[in-house]
């Protein structure tokens, strides 16, 4: 009788474990996190680190830009142009005539500065009213609107103006950003391909 109760006893837990195992109960079901493909328990995702903000840029006088030279001897600069604004302690002012080599064409006028304590979107308003006083533009004609370019990898805003009664001529575009403001005259151009060049002159004269 002993043994009868006792194989009864055995069947009953052999079905109690069968019905567990069909029903998918397990004991780390119990508020247990789900395991990781590794078979460890996940945790919580580790945060993504910010991106540095780098510091404002500077202007650096290159020896080229965009594929031109900057020019020297009889090509060179001998002063500068447009006024700049107020100069305050740190700043620098970067000017120069960047031309094709051989001398084809006529040279490209750049003027900008760095570290410009105030809005640079004021200053460069005052390097594009610098510039049209420099090229002569009659004011009774009206003020050239300036459009919006794409500003290549340097960001910021870059606009061109077309300072001309025709489809070409002067054209003047200028560039702000962080820190620095600068404007470039592209004589008998476009603002389509003035604006090409001046972002590719932008990546050889801003660090």
């Amino acid at each position: 009788m002993k043994c009868a109760s006792a194989a009864r006893a055995g069947l009953t837990a052999v079905a109690v474990l069968a019905m567990l195992a069909v029903s998918g109960c397990r004991e780390d079901d119990a508020g247990l996190p789900p395991a990781s493909p590794s078979g460890q328990a996940s945790g919580p995702a580790s945060p993504t680190p910010a991106a540095e903000r780098s510091g404002p840029r500077t202007l650096v006088d290159a020896p080229r830009a965009g594929g031109l030279d900057k020019l020297t001897g009889d090509g060179a600069l001998t002063d500068v142009p447009v006024d700049p604004g107020e100069m305050r302690d740190g700043m620098t002012l970067v000017t120069g005539n960047y031309g094709k080599p051989g001398g084809q064409g006529a040279p490209v006028l750049f003027e900008g500065v760095d570290h410009v304590p105030e809005d640079t979107n004021e200053r460069r308003e005052h390097l594009f009213r610098g510039m049209l006083e420099y090229i002569q533009w009659d004011p009774e004609l009206g003020q050239p609107e300036a459009r919006p370019v794409e500003p290549g990898p340097l960001g910021g805003s870059v606009e061109c103006l077309l300072a001309s009664l025709s489809e070409d001529g002067n054209v003047v575009c200028g560039w702000a950003d962080e820190g620095t403001a600068a404007v470039a005259l592209f004589e008998d151009s476009t603002p389509a391909d003035a604006g090409k060049l001046f972002v590719e002159m932008r990546g050889d004269l801003e660090r």
